[in-house]
């Protein structure tokens, strides 16, 4: 098995209630679905978290401003009393208790036996502590024809000779505001929560869904649909960019693939006539007459026939070496014009001996960051090529800065059309109907494998007459 899909289909066999539980199980296993739960647990602590600090202030702020309030009165209270007594204090709070003044407060005032002398309130409340300071306590309200016990919040002071005061505030509006408080803050919470569930679900849905059309672009590829391609969605997110890098490669996958198939189908084609002239000659010599001297002339050629055919092959080799880097870096610095100096003093005889003479013209210090042997060989496959078809004369090799490192050669033989100097950069393209010429059609692709595996470029022109092959390197900042 090549691919897994993310979430695998369920079997059609199986009965409804098993094969939904059955997906929702592999669902739950995947990365989209932890990060929508990730996403919602963060989402819901934040929530509740904001809620019951709203929640906390509010009930402070409440129970603040009653203290407040209380404070207010408690001081009011203590000045009546230090300047009128005890019997002045106790007119104030009858004056005040008289009626219903609605806004809340409860006063009583009690002689040390615990008997009331003034207030709105019948008696001391059960379970109040007979120390100092703030405390809580129920307070009966009669409402509406019953009896109701509210909450109230209040002060104890003990006075001279036994006498005790209380001032507190029904807190029972209070405690509904924050009961009305509380459920509201309940259900946003609810509610957010909600929203936060179902932004994760349709959070992780998308995250799946994109996730899925790239495995199912990577199944029919694998299936052999070379030219599919992942859908963009036109977002420009993380996701079309890795599905545009992804398209990329697969423009890349096919292109390498077409011309793997184009090379095996010329090599087939290239190969076909000298293996069946091999084959023939080793026929013709066994089923010959005994004859060592024929026998000796069929083996030789034979070894010709193979020597041509490994040599095919050795270029297929270099040319694959020079388009992957298999083994290789191009770390090493290098001078373009000892690399021309070196190629063009191992062809200067045999130059001599066609009836050509080379002429290296160099600048000094054209230099580039590459790979000496494959330049070498890509150097000799041009001198190589202006010897064979060219008519004699000279062939000039120049080496020279522009605004890249430049190498040409230029010979004045016949030269190539414009309308095939594309084409001549395929493997195995030979223009020559007759193929005459020893070779086999493989020199321009090295020569252009070279060159781009240095990230250059390589361009033919006319030399009026001739050619003339322009090789363009970045240059090695010094």
């Amino acid at each position: 098995m090549f691919s897994e899909r993310l979430v695998p289909p369920t079997p059609r066999s199986l009965p409804w209630p098993r094969r939904f539980f059955e997906q929702q199980r592999r669902l739950v296993r995947t990365h989209a679905f932890r990060l929508a739960a990730f996403y919602f647990l963060v989402f819901a602590v934040s929530v509740l978290g904001v809620l019951f600090f709203v929640y906390w202030t509010s009930a402070d702020f409440v129970e603040r401003q009653t203290e407040a309030t209380l404070d207010a009165e408690i001081t009011g209270l203590a000045e009546q009393y230090n300047q009128r007594g005890l019997s002045g204090l106790v007119q104030i709070i009858a004056a005040r208790s008289a009626g219903d003044t609605g806004d809340g407060m409860l006063y009583l005032v009690t002689a040390p036996d615990g008997r009331p002398l003034a207030g709105n309130i019948s008696g001391w409340p059960l379970g109040v502590p007979a120390r100092s300071g703030w405390l809580s306590f129920a307070v009966d309200v009669r409402l509406n024809g019953r009896v109701v016990a509210h909450p109230a919040r209040g002060s104890r002071i003990i006075m001279p000779e036994g006498y005790r005061l209380l001032v507190g505030h029904d807190i029972s509006d209070a405690a509904a505001f924050r009961d009305r408080v509380k459920l509201t803050l309940m259900w946003s919470g609810l509610v957010a929560l909600g929203m936060g569930l179902l932004g994760g679900a349709a959070m992780g849905r998308n995250l799946l869904r994109r996730v899925e059309l790239v495995n199912r672009t990577s199944e029919r590829v694998m299936a052999g649909n070379l030219s599919d391609r992942i859908p963009l969605d036109g977002t420009s997110d993380e996701f079309d960019l890795l599905a545009a890098n992804l398209n990329r490669m697969l423009d890349q996958i096919e292109r390498l693939m077409t011309v793997m198939r184009e090379v095996t189908d010329d090599v087939a084609h290239d190969l076909k006539t000298p293996l069946s002239r091999l084959r023939a000659r080793l026929e013709l010599a066994l089923l010959g007459p005994v004859d060592a001297g024929a026998q000796r002339e069929a083996i030789r050629a034979a070894i010709d026939e193979a020597d041509r055919l490994l040599a095919t092959f050795n270029a297929l080799l270099r040319i694959a070496e020079a388009e992957v880097g298999a083994g290789r870096d191009l770390a090493e610095p290098l001078d373009l014009a000892e690399v021309a100096h070196s190629v063009v003093e191992f062809y200067e005889p045999v130059a001599e001996e066609k009836g050509f003479s080379i002429i290296l013209t160099t600048e000094p210090q054209v230099k580039i960051r590459g790979d000496r042997h494959l330049l070498s060989q890509a150097l000799a496959n041009l001198l190589d090529n202006a010897l064979k078809y060219a008519c004699g004369g000279e062939i000039q090799v120049r080496v020279f800065r522009s605004e890249k490192a430049v190498i040409e050669v230029a010979d004045h033989g016949p030269g190539i059309p414009a309308a095939d100097r594309e084409v001549v950069f395929d493997r195995f393209v030979r223009l020559e109907p007759s193929r005459s010429t020893p070779g086999n059609g493989l020199g321009l692709s090295l020569v252009r494998a070279v060159a781009h595996r240095h990230h250059g470029t390589v361009t033919l022109a006319d030399n009026h007459p001739g050619l003339i092959v322009r090789l363009e390197f970045p240059i090695l900042a010094v």
